[in-house]
């Protein structure tokens, strides 16, 4: 098929326009998938292909050729700000043709949505909180404004394998194209896919269609990576230390930081001079910290400020502006961001990333990666990798650099496996099904309890909910009055349920904070958690404030600028890291390779972490003896399987062993002392391993492990039921203990 020649005369005089010389390779292959078949689509490609228009291009040929009467495309992106950047190049294209573009979230202007439901047509762009809300809040006009619906693009969907919010999305389609009786071809698009098959299965999951996955010759991937290693302090680790390999060195810098700056933060503000950069953090609070750093640098050598920040607790003033000076390709401004500028927007020509530690997840260092190396440019990334010196009594597990060997392993398993974290499919979202029924009976009003049940648990992602879990529900939510039984027999929200349904808070599935809105005069700045008291000081948009007054009813502080640095703190941050992640650590610590994007501290602290490796015995054995009854545990598994071993050690094993107090560092170690020998801890907790037991059997008695947003609404026995069998990885723990069972054979 020669797909240009198909594409519509409107797509043709844009590519002219643009100057293209030829299509990219994910845009044939797009364009033979959508025009040849009738299957869903998954596009993989690396960012900055062109996936956007591979996918638009042949979906609004299609349309062309036979109008939709309705909304004809539903885009849904997990970001108001890539909406907003995609508005801009969607319209561009469609603007000609007359096909209107509607945004339509918090920020978007109600006047342009009351277009749309007057005169439902083109391109709807949403988010899945603002879907949720369009769902109960117009329930009436679903099939006035999607009847026609021929196509659902999901954009970065590798953001929406893994938690609730994916699962929530895809149950809104369902809904939606059950309310409005369409059948709508899914395409989703993303630059990190690891496991395609599995995410294919996940975005046809409800459907009546299968997923096409087009292969094609993405190009050659081109990366500039370095990674240093600092001491927040001096000496570094090459001091008094032969460097055992040559190692790469950065550019030539200007020396102007301050004397007295921290060295990682020193060597960012020196490497950031005359460019545009982003500075990635793993949390709210480091992105604060890190920005004032940088600012008060500026002024202590008398610099123009040049650092923006971004992220989820600013104002949408501030986001925005940050973004509209990032796309000013003649801005050598620098951004401190977090996750929020880790998806697709386009933010100009872009020099080079840093991030302060390692990500979480192998999808995250691709994403974050991606956004630089647009344009031509190969990507590019400046990892710096910060710790304090450890004491002179510090234990084993400290003289391990747990952040460089965790971000030596994402890179290590991309470049030698194409790995990136799969999706989590087979969860018990009781969260979420007490969402979904809340949502259903707000939007459609009263219902009987089987009429409930035939629109709630129908939906793909509680294919693991039996009807007798269902029932336990329904009958806690009329004895805490979330639901209400009519005098026919029928549902309705209670007054209980209306108190959560009826705010805009509802919509997310996602976990918030009780957060307060922070006011420095008529300028909005964000929002923080736990304000402090009256005279106290606050950090925010990357500045220190003091507080003037707090309005503890309307959830509002005032503040005014002061000079100074303090800690930020916006809510606990929680880290989801795969087994095979922690596996390929041991990797690093075991194999004798440098790798070549390591700098000269960087490679001296590898060369001592795996002096302690060795010596110590972790080479050989998970377990290893700290002194006396002390020891230290290094199971090697991911957060979830390393959390079911804890309680596995506590609840199955403790008496055994005589363990007494267990400390983790999750996911890396656990130290604890126990009275029973070395070869009788493994025999132990290989012998409990081996036999069968209930996974509830590891949550605490009377504990209710509250998880997800609206676990506190469900019966007790659902949350633990959901913990025990949805979020503790048990399999992965058993496996990993069955393979110690080798020290056992040993022995013998």
């Amino acid at each position: 098929m020669n797909v240009f020649e198909r594409y519509a005369p409107f797509i043709q005089d844009y590519i002219y326009r643009s100057g293209w010389q030829s299509l990219r390779g994910v845009q044939n292959a797009a364009g033979e998938a959508l025009f040849g078949t009738e299957e869903n689509v998954l596009l993989t490609a690396s960012t900055a292909s062109g996936k956007t228009e591979a996918a638009f291009f042949p979906i609004l040929t299609l349309l062309d050729e036979n109008p939709s009467r309705t909304v004809g495309v539903l885009y849904i992106a997990p970001l108001k700000a890539l909406i907003n950047d995609q508005f801009g190049r969607l319209n561009e294209l469609c603007e000609e043709e007359g096909i209107p573009v509607t945004r339509w979230h918090g920020d978007a202007a109600q006047s342009k949505k009351r277009k749309l439901l007057k005169k439902p047509s083109g391109i709807l762009q949403i988010t899945p909180e603002s879907l949720e809300s369009l769902m109960i809040n117009k329930h009436m006009e679903i099939p006035s404004l999607f009847g026609d619906l021929r196509f659902i693009v999901i954009d970065e969907i590798h953001s929406l394998l893994r938690a609730d919010r994916g699962l929530q999305t895809f149950c809104l389609i369902e809904r939606l194209c059950r309310l409005a009786g369409c059948s709508p071809r899914r395409v989703g698009l993303s630059a990190t896919i690891g496991n395609p098959e599995e995410a294919g299965k996940f975005l046809a999951a409800g459907s009546s269609r299968g997923t096409l996955i087009p292969k094609f010759d993405g190009g050659k991937e081109i990366w500039r990576l370095s990674m240093e290693h600092f001491y927040n302090t001096a000496p570094q680790a090459d001091e008094g230390r032969e460097v055992p390999v040559e190692t790469p060195r950065p550019e030539p810098a200007t020396d102007t930081a301050p004397r007295a700056a921290d060295p990682g933060m020193g060597y960012i503000f020196e490497h950031t001079r005359g460019k545009k950069c982003l500075i990635f953090s793993n949390s709210r609070e480091e992105c604060e910290a890190v920005c004032q750093n940088l600012r008060q640098y500026c002024e202590a050598v008398g610099e123009p400020d040049r650092f923006l920040i971004h992220h989820g607790n600013l104002s949408a003033s501030y986001r925005e502006s940050a973004e509209e000076e990032m796309k000013d390709d003649d801005s050598l401004q620098s951004v401190c961001a977090t996750a929020t500028l880790e998806l697709g927007i386009d933010i100009g020509r872009l020099e080079r990333a840093f991030h302060i530690d390692a990500p979480y997840t192998v999808s995250g260092f691709l994403q974050r990666l991606g956004r630089t190396g647009r344009r031509g440019s190969p990507s590019e990334m400046w990892f710096v990798m910060r710790e304090e010196h450890q004491e002179a009594r510090a234990m084993l597990p400290d003289s391990i650099p747990w952040h460089l060997i965790q971000g030596i392993a994402l890179v290590q398993l991309y470049i030698e496996e194409r790995f990136v974290e799969p999706p989590r499919m087979d969860r018990l979202p009781y969260s979420l099904l007490y969402h979904q029924t809340m949502s259903t009976l707000a939007s459609c009003g009263e219902m009987t309890p089987g009429e409930l049940a035939s629109r709630v648990l129908i939906l793909n992602c509680f294919h693991r909910v039996s009807r007798e879990d269902y029932r336990i529900l329904l009958r806690h939510l009329l004895k805490t009055d979330h639901i209400q039984q009519t005098e026919n027999g029928g549902l309705i929200v209670g007054l209980s349920g209306e108190r959560v349904v009826n705010t805009y808070k509802f919509y997310a599935v996602f976990q918030e904070n009780v957060e307060y809105t922070v006011h420095a005069g008529s300028e909005q700045l964000g929002t923080i958690v736990k304000p402090p008291p009256i005279g106290d000081k606050i950090a925010i948009a990357g500045r220190v404030w003091v507080v003037e007054e707090v309005d503890h009813k309307r959830r509002e502080l005032y503040c005014t600028l002061v000079k100074g640095n303090i800690p930020a703190y916006f809510g606990d941050v929680a880290g989801d890291i795969h087994t095979r992640i922690l596996e390929r650590m041991a990797g690093v610590l075991n194999e004798k390779k440098y790798y070549p994007y390591l700098m000269r501290h960087a490679v001296c602290r590898l060369q001592e972490a795996r002096e302690s490796f060795l010596k110590s015995g972790m080479s050989e054995k998970p377990l290893i003896s700290l002194g006396g009854k002390m020891w230290a545990l290094f199971p090697w598994v991911g957060s979830y399987a390393f959390l079911a071993m804890e309680r596995f050690l506590k609840i199955r094993c403790g008496q055994r062993l005589g363990l007494k107090g267990l400390e983790t560092s999750r996911p890396y170690y656990m130290q604890f002392t126990m009275q029973v020998s070395e070869h009788a801890f493994y025999e132990i907790v290989c012998e409990e391993a081996e036999m069968e037991f209930d996974p509830l059997e590891l949550v605490y008695p009377k504990e209710v492990p509250v998880f997800e947003k609206y676990d506190p609404y469900l019966p007790e026995e659902l949350v633990r039921k959901g913990f025990a069998y949805g979020v503790l990885d048990v399999t992965g723990m058993k496996q990993r203990v069955q393979s110690w069972n080798r020290f056992i054979l040993n022995r013998n």
